[in-house]
C-alpha cells in the first residue's frame, strides 16, 4: 500500500530533491540554500558581537540569523517580481533557525579569536555564493549586464544591511573594511563573463566562487581596505571599530580591543583584572 504522494514527494525528477514543502536542490535551490545558512550562522554570530548586542534575546537572535539568511534572497527576488523562495520552500526557514542556533551557542562559548576568525570565514564563504546566484537571477530574467550585477551585490549585502540598521551600527556597505561589496561585484561579474561565453553553469559558478572567495580571504588576511574619503574641516578621525581576522588580533592590547569593539566592559561591582594585556600602556606615564 503506497502512502499519499504529497507525503511521499522525493522529487528527483528533473533534479529536484525534496518532500513536501521542503526542496533541497534544483534550479539553484541548493547554491540558495548553502549561501542563506551560511548568513543565518553570520547573522548570529554578528548580533553576538560586543559592538552589534543590544541585550537581544535569543528569540531576537534568531530573528537576527533569519534577517541574515534570507533578507538577501528576499530582496533579490522581490526586485525582480518573484515570489521570494524562502517563502514557498520551508528549507529555508528552518535550516536559518538551526544555524542561528549553533551560531547563538557558539556565541556564547569561550575563545574570542576562534569565533572572530570563524565569523570572517563564514562571510568570505557566503559572500561570493550569493553574489553568483543574484547573477544567475539577473540572466534568467533577462536584465542586462548591469541590472545583473545590482542583483549580484544586492543579494549578499542587503541581509547584513538589516542587521546593522536593527543593531543600531552604520551598515556594512558604508564603512571602511576588506572590499566587502567589491568581492560580490568581482564574483558577479566573473560569472556574467563566463556565462556570456557559454561555459556550463556547472562549471561557471564554482570557478566564480574561487576568484570571490580568494579575494575576499586575501583581502581580510593581508588587511586590504576600501579608501577613506577625505574627511570633513574640523571633525576627528576616530577608530572605525573594524574586526580583524584572528592573526592580527593575537597580541592586541586590551586598548586597541575594545577601540576594535570586541571586548565587553567589564562590570564595575567585578573582579578586577588580572593584569594589563601586552603592549596596554593606559594609565602608564
Amino acid at each position: 500500500m503506497h502512502a499519499p504522494a504529497e507525503v511521499m514527494t522525493a522529487h528527483l525528477a528533473i533534479g529536484t530533491v525534496g518532500f513536501g514543502s521542503f526542496e533541497f536542490t534544483g534550479g539553484g535551490t541548493f547554491i540558495n540554500l548553502v549561501a542563506a545558512t551560511t548568513n543565518a550562522l553570520n547573522g548570529a554570530l554578528l548580533a553576538r558581537r560586543p559592538d552589534h548586542y543590544k541585550n537581544f534575546t535569543v528569540v531576537g537572535i534568531l530573528l537576527m540569523a533569519l534577517l541574515g539568511g534570507i533578507g538577501g534572497g528576499i530582496s533579490r527576488d522581490v526586485m525582480v517580481g518573484r515570489v521570494p523562495a524562502a517563502l514557498t520552500n520551508s528549507s529555508y526557514v528552518v535550516l536559518c533557525l538551526i544555524a542561528g542556533y549553533l551560531g547563538h551557542r557558539l556565541a556564547y562559548s569561550q575563545g574570542q579569536l576562534f569565533r572572530e576568525g570563524l565569523f570572517q570565514f563564514v562571510t568570505s564563504f557566503a559572500l561570493p555564493w550569493y553574489a553568483i546566484v543574484g547573477a544567475q537571477t539577473g540572466a534568467d530574467v533577462g536584465l542586462p549586464v548591469l541590472g545583473s550585477l545590482v542583483l549580484a551585490v544586492v543579494g549578499p549585502t542587503a541581509g547584513r544591511f538589516l542587521i546593522d540598521v536593527s543593531c543600531g551600527v552604520p551598515p556594512k556597505q558604508f564603512v571602511r573594511g576588506e572590499w566587502f561589496v567589491a568581492v560580490a561585484a568581482l564574483t558577479g561579474a566573473v560569472w556574467i563573463a563566463l556565462d556570456q561565453a557559454e561555459l556550463p553553469r556547472a562549471a561557471s559558478a564554482p570557478l566564480a566562487f574561487l576568484v570571490g572567495f580568494t579575494v575576499r580571504l586575501t583581502a581580510l588576511y593581508r588587511g586590504w581596505e576600501e579608501p577613506l574619503a577625505a574627511e570633513p574641516a574640523g571633525v576627528y578621525r576616530h577608530d572605525d571599530g573594524r574586526p580583524l581576522l584572528g592573526r592580527k588580533i593575537a597580541g592586541r592590547s586590551t586598548r586597541e580591543l575594545r577601540l576594535l569593539g570586541l571586548t565587553v566592559e567589564p562590570d564595575e561591582q567585578g573582579p578586577p583584572a588580572a593584569g594589563p594585556a601586552r603592549g596596554d600602556h593606559e594609565g602608564r606615564p
